[in-house]
C-alpha cells in the first residue's frame, strides 16, 4: 500500500507543463498521420486523374496516327532494319500524342446554327438574318457580282482560301483577294473558257480554253501554252505531286508535271466525252464521271481504271469527295444524289430531288452543298443517317442558273458561280476553325510563301506513289510463303460449311438453279400442257370404251343360249 501511495503521489507531483508537452506530441503525431493520409489520398486522386487524361489523349491520338499502324516486327530478322522501323514507329506515335495534347491550344471552336425551340428550323434562316446577327467583317463576306455579259462563271479558291479566280464562259478572267477586295488581274482571252484552277499557290493559275490549256501568273501574263492538253473541259491539280490533270472531249486523261514541264502520262478512258473530274484528298486518285453513268478511278501508274462503278442510269452531272477520302457523293440526270462508301463501294444513302442536281461541293467540316436551277441546299450529317430536311437553303435573287459551287477553305463561306455572275453567302460551321500553318497558312508573308514552295518541291512525291491503298507504303512486305499461307487459310475458312461465305455461295447456287428452272419452264410449258391434254383425252376415251364393253357383256348374258348358238368362230367377240 505504501508503494502504491508513493506512485500515486509521484504522478500527482508531475508538473502540468510536461503533461501539456506530452499532449501536444500526441496531437502532432495524429496530425502528421492525418496529413500523410491526406497527401496519400491526394496523390492517388492525382494519379487517377492523370491516368484518365492519358487515356483520353491516347484515344485522340488515333486520328493523328500514320496509316498502316500498328506494325508487327516479329518476322524481321535483320536487326538494323528492325531497329530503324521501331524508331520510326516510336517517333510517329510520339508525334500523334503531341498533336493530341496540343488540341487544348486550339482556341477557335466551330459552331453551327442552333434553334431555340422544336418548331424552329435552320433552313428558314436567311442571309439577311445572318447579316443582322454577325459582326461587320463577317457581314462583308456576303456580296454579289453582276457580270451578265460574260457568264456563266466557274471559279476556284487558293489553298489558303484568300484568293479567287473567276472564269467566264465568254472569255473573262479575273483573279483577286476577295477578303480585301483587291484586284490582282483582269483579262479577256477572246475565246471560250471551260474551267480555271490554281496551281501550287495563288501566284499561278491554269485555264482550259477553247483549244489548249494556258497558264497565267497573278498579273495576268501568259506563261505557258500546253499544246498536249487539247480541248480540255475540266482541270485539277495534285499539290503534293505537282501534277496538273485534264480531261475533255476526247476522253483522254493527261497528267502534266508543272515542276519540270513534262507530260507524265496519257490514259484513254474509251468512254467518250467527260465533264466531271475530282481528286481524292486521301490518296490522290482521280475520279471521273462519264456520260454512261459510270465513275472510274485512275492513277498515273495504271493504264486501266482501278475501279469502275455504275452509279446512275444516265449521265453524271457532278461528284464530290469527303475530306477524309472515304465517302463519295454523285449526282446524275436521273434525279438521284447517292452517297458511296469508297472502302466497300456500296451505297450508304440515296436522296431524290425534284430536278436533277447540277453541281456539288463538300466543305472541310463535311457539309454537302447541292445546286439546281437557282436553288441551293446545304445538308448536314447526310452520311451517318438519312436526313429529311436540309441544314440551310438559298435562292439566287437574280434568277440565274447555278453552274458551280465551292466552299472557301478555313472560312464559313460558299462561293456560287451562275449565269449572272458570282455570289458569296455565309454557311455557319462549314470551314475548319483551326488550321495547320505548315499545310496552308492564310496569313503567310511573301518570304514564307517562297520558303514553303521550295520545301514542297524538295518533298515532292513521285507519280508512281499514287495508289488506291496508300497504307501499303511504309509497311514491311511479307514473303511469298506467308502470303500463300494466308490465302490458303482464307480459302479454308471460306469453304467451311458453317462460314458466311459458304452460306452465301449456297444461296447463290439455289438462286441460279431456280432461275435456270424458270427459263426451262418457259420453253417447255406449251409441250407439257399439250401432252397432258392428250393424255386426258386418252383416259376419257378408254373410260368410255370400258363402259360400252360392260354394257355389251350384260346384253350377252341376258341372251343366254343364243350366244352359244353363234358357234366357235363368233364366240371370241363376246369375250
Amino acid at each position: 500500500l505504501e508503494v502504491e501511495e508513493n506512485t500515486v503521489s509521484a504522478q500527482e507531483q508531475t508538473p502540468p507543463r510536461q503533461k501539456n508537452a506530452k499532449r501536444k506530441s500526441r496531437d502532432s503525431d495524429e496530425n502528421s498521420s492525418a496529413a500523410k493520409r491526406a497527401r496519400r489520398d491526394d496523390s492517388g486522386a492525382f494519379f487517377a486523374r492523370q491516368k484518365r487524361y492519358d487515356k483520353k489523349i491516347m484515344t485522340k491520338a488515333k486520328k493523328y496516327e500514320r496509316p498502316g499502324l500498328p506494325v508487327s516486327f516479329k518476322g524481321i530478322k535483320d536487326k538494323k532494319v528492325k531497329g530503324k522501323l521501331m524508331e520510326s514507329h516510336k517517333q510517329s506515335k510520339e508525334a500523334a500524342e503531341r498533336l493530341a495534347r496540343a488540341e487544348i491550344l486550339q482556341t477557335n471552336t466551330p459552331g453551327f446554327i442552333q434553334t431555340e425551340g422544336d418548331l424552329e428550323r435552320t433552313y428558314k434562316v436567311k442571309q439577311t438574318d445572318i447579316i443582322d446577327a454577325v459582326d461587320v467583317k463577317s457581314a462583308k463576306k456576303i456580296f454579289d457580282l453582276k457580270l451578265e455579259k460574260f457568264g456563266p462563271y466557274t471559279m476556284d479558291f487558293s489553298r489558303t482560301g484568300k484568293h479567287i479566280v473567276l472564269g467566264g464562259a465568254k472569255g473573262h478572267l479575273a483573279m483577286f483577294n476577295w477578303e480585301r477586295n483587291k484586284l490582282n488581274c483582269e483579262i479577256f482571252v477572246k475565246e471560250n473558257v471551260h474551267d480555271v484552277h490554281f496551281l501550287h499557290n495563288e501566284t499561278m493559275f491554269a485555264v482550259a480554253q477553247k483549244k489548249y490549256v494556258y497558264i497565267y501568273d497573278k498579273q495576268g501574263t501568259e506563261l505557258h501554252r500546253l499544246k498536249q492538253h487539247e480541248q480540255a473541259l475540266k482541270l485539277d491539280f495534285l499539290p503534293y505531286h505537282f501534277l496538273l490533270t485534264s480531261i475533255g472531249n476526247h476522253g483522254i486523261l493527261r497528267y502534266h508535271d508543272t515542276s519540270t514541264g513534262n507530260l507524265v502520262v496519257e490514259h484513254k478512258t474509251k468512254l467518250g466525252l467527260c465533264r466531271v473530274m475530282k481528286q481524292n484528298p486521301k490518296n490522290a486518285i482521280i475520279h471521273l464521271g462519264h456520260q454512261s453513268g459510270v465513275v472510274t478511278l485512275w492513277s498515273p501508274s495504271m493504264s486501266k481504271p482501278h475501279v469502275k462503278m455504275l452509279c446512275h442510269r444516265g449521265p453524271i452531272n457532278d461528284l464530290a469527295i469527303d475530306p477524309t477520302g472515304m465517302y463519295m457523293t454523285t449526282a446524275g440526270v436521273d434525279g438521284r444524289v447517292s452517297i458511296w462508301d469508297l472502302r466497300t463501294y456500296k451505297t450508304l444513302q440515296t436522296y431524290y430531288t425534284k430536278k436533277p442536281v447540277e453541281t456539288l461541293s463538300v466543305s472541310q467540316r463535311g457539309l454537302l452543298a447541292t445546286g439546281y436551277g437557282n436553288h441551293i441546299q446545304v445538308w448536314k450529317d447526310h452520311i451517318s443517317q438519312e436526313q429529311k430536311e436540309p441544314y440551310m437553303t438559298h435562292n439566287i435573287p437574280f434568277g440565274g442558273r447555278i453552274r458551280h459551287l465551292s466552299f472557301v477553305p478555313f472560312d464559313d463561306v460558299l462561293g456560287i458561280g451562275h449565269d449572272v455572275g458570282y455570289s458569296s453567302i455565309l454557311i455557319p460551321g462549314a470551314g475548319e476553325a483551326n488550321y495547320d500553318t505548315f499545310e496552308a497558312n492564310p496569313f503567310e508573308t511573301k518570304q514564307q510563301r517562297r520558303e514553303a514552295t521550295v520545301t514542297r518541291l524538295l518533298e515532292k512525291l513521285q507519280p508512281e506513289m499514287i495508289t488506291l491503298d496508300p497504307q501499303q507504303f511504309g509497311v514491311v512486305t511479307k514473303s511469298e510463303r506467308e502470303r500463300h499461307q494466308e490465302d490458303l487459310k482464307v480459302a479454308l475458312q471460306a469453304n467451311a460449311p458453317g462460314s458466311e461465305w459458304a452460306a452465301a455461295r449456297q444461296e447463290k447456287r439455289k438462286k441460279r438453279g431456280a432461275k435456270k428452272r424458270k427459263t426451262q419452264q418457259n420453253v417447255l410449258d406449251k409441250r407439257r400442257e399439250e401432252k397432258q391434254a392428250e393424255n386426258r383425252k386418252k383416259l376419257l376415251a378408254a373410260q368410255e370404251a370400258k363402259e360400252r364393253g360392260e354394257d355389251d357383256d350384260s346384253d350377252a348374258s341376258d341372251s343366254g343360249d343364243e350366244g352359244e348358238s353363234t358357234g366357235a368362230a363368233l364366240s371370241r367377240f363376246r369375250k
